[in-house]
């Protein structure tokens, strides 16, 4: 299955009716339900993560921007989509000498605890959930020009952060996020290895609430 930035789209679109709403109710006493939050996150693959056409291969994570939006059903549970409006670059280095690359673009729904009470400095949270990530733009200079194919990695996530409250309605955030899931290689249609992606995707991001 293709997951296109599109899809994130989504997120940003659900906090549009809210924000409007929040204009014109704004009161404090009024509960905010839904939060908005766009940051940065850097992947990091796991060490040795399998072979391909029978060579190991080593991958090294780069960053991308990322974006969530959450409906808080109270105070401490919520429900979470993010994922990253791009692709993020892995490069792979096989034990043969040889070089390529791959993007990814997960995407995530979870369900988050938030610890304390809304007012409070400092929030830490925990969420599990599910996830899929496209993985595309496959290339690899060790295969004699035999094309590589990775399946969509997919499987639980969970997150561990915190947010940083600066006003009753803006944020910062951290966080780290552990995907656990496998992608299967083929070279020219030919089953060809695996590979045990398991990444952390550490991130920080700035966030509102409506």
């Amino acid at each position: 299955m293709r997951i296109h930035s599109k899809v994130l789209a989504i997120t940003a679109a659900l906090a549009i009716a809210p924000m409007a709403y929040a204009q014109d109710n704004n009161t404090a006493n009024t509960p905010k339900r839904f939060s908005v939050v766009g940051g940065y996150a850097h992947m990091v693959p796991k060490s040795n993560p399998g072979s391909i056409a029978g060579q190991t291969a080593d991958l090294d994570g780069n960053g991308a921007a990322t974006l969530s939006g959450t409906w808080h059903a109270n105070d401490n549970w919520a429900v979470e989509l993010w994922g990253t409006p791009d692709k993020i670059k892995t490069d792979v280095n096989m034990a043969g000498g040889g070089r390529g690359e791959f993007k990814q673009q997960p995407i995530a729904v979870s369900g988050q605890y938030h610890f304390g009470q809304a007012s409070q400095p400092i929030r830490p949270f925990v969420g599990l959930g599910y996830y899929e990530s496209n993985i595309d733009a496959e290339r690899f200079d060790s295969t004699n020009g035999n094309h590589v194919s990775l399946d969509t990695p997919k499987g639980p996530i969970a997150t561990l952060g915190a947010d940083f409250n600066i006003t009753d309605r803006v944020f910062a955030r951290a966080d780290a996020r552990y995907l656990k899931g496998n992608a299967d290689a083929k070279v020219a249609g030919v089953p060809a290895g695996e590979l045990n992606l398991d990444p952390w995707v550490v991130g920080v991001g700035v966030g509102a609430r409506f």
